[in-house]
């Protein structure tokens, strides 16, 4: 039987995949969904990691649009993404996946700071390991986390579950029905064309670092394996080749 195709991922969901068809706050029909996806993964050997979004609890983007000032708002937005992190944590430990949050932002009474050799001895030791508060610095997206600690992890390929769409369009396929799903792309490719996939900075850090991005839809019951196993589903995109 054939193995999995990654041996370390950094699986990035936004605050809204954990929202489901609430649209706001924390679905646990969605968490219990993905952590027993995660389980699967886990009993597979894969070494898994997350980068949590927190937009489903705050946005900083949308608090600075209002007046907010940048900084305290993506602060705020950064204690969201804990939030999450801890219900995740929560839901994997209760099927008996053993997992650990570490935080930019130190809060040593519900978290680990974040260490990297620290993260990748528990990705070692088969634990799961969840990124919360961002980069712990303002104006960077947690798009941009999970580049960083996946070149900083050594991960080989960030897996960007999305729960409303199952790749990449070339327009928003619930506004535009002539979209079109692109089966691979290039990070030139979404960089030049404003795809929207993840944000420039992230896009660039993980093209200058040849880390490939897989978008998929996170809402199949067994789509993080299908991923996994290297199932061609959702889109794929990679370096300059």
């Amino acid at each position: 039987m054939q193995g999995p195709k990654y041996k370390r991922i950094i699986l990035k969901l936004s605050g809204e995949a954990l929202a489901g068809e609430l649209g706001y706050g924390i679905d646990p029909n969605v968490v219990a969904s993905i952590s027993r996806q995660l389980k699967e993964v886990v009993e597979l050997g894969v070494e898994v990691a997350i980068v949590v979004g927190g937009g489903n609890i705050w946005r900083g983007l949308s608090g600075s649009a209002k007046g907010m000032d940048r900084a305290t708002a993506d602060y705020m937005g950064m204690l969201a993404t804990v939030m999450n992190s801890l219900a995740l944590q929560d839901s994997l430990e209760n099927i008996a996946v053993p997992t650990r949050v570490q935080t930019s932002i130190e809060m040593r009474q519900v978290a680990e700071p974040y260490i990297r050799r620290r993260a990748i001895r528990h990705l070692e030791k088969g634990r799961v390991v969840i990124f919360a508060s961002g980069t712990g610095n303002p104006y960077f997206s947690t798009d941009t986390t999970a580049a960083l600690r996946a070149a900083e992890v050594e991960a080989e390929v960030i897996l960007m579950g999305k729960n409303k769409v199952d790749g990449v369009y070339s327009a928003d396929p619930s506004h535009d029905p002539d979209a079109v799903k692109y089966d691979s792309l290039t990070y030139l490719d979404v960089l030049n064309q404003g795809l929207g996939v993840m944000d420039s900075t992230a896009s660039t850090l993980c093209m200058d670092n040849d880390i490939p991005l897989i978008v998929f839809s996170i809402d199949g019951e067994a789509n993080i394996r299908r991923v996994i196993m290297g199932e061609q589903i959702g889109t794929v995109v990679r370096g300059n080749e």
